[in-house]
């Protein structure tokens, strides 16, 4: 079970992002992820008609270190790391190590 998911709100606590808050959009990989509106470049884009595309500088989101992140408390609106806890009834669920609240509520 992975500490961090996608949809999940996040704050950067590391780089040149630091401080910014956005959504999960997907994970990359076990250690990368992408965050709406965090470590956005300028690409180059040709167009292609096949696809529809047009041509011209876009702006995208890449991918950044799951280590820079941190999982964002509406409690406390602040960071906070997280926690697993297994319920009664067998379910392990993700909790908030500064509280101890449930994530998913």
């Amino acid at each position: 079970m992975e500490k961090i998911r996608k949809g999940d709100d996040v704050i950067v606590t590391a780089g040149k992002d630091k401080g910014k808050r956005g959504t999960v959009l997907r994970i990359v990989d076990a250690g990368h992820l992408v965050v709406e509106g965090v470590n956005r470049v300028k690409k180059h884009q040709r167009p292609n008609p096949m696809k529809g595309l047009t041509g011209g500088i876009v702006d995208k989101d890449m991918p950044i270190d799951v280590s820079n992140v941190a999982l964002y408390n509406p409690q406390t609106k602040k960071a906070d790391r997280v926690g697993f806890k297994l319920m009664e009834d067998g379910r392990k669920v993700r909790v908030f190590k500064s509280n101890g609240e449930m994530v998913d509520a």
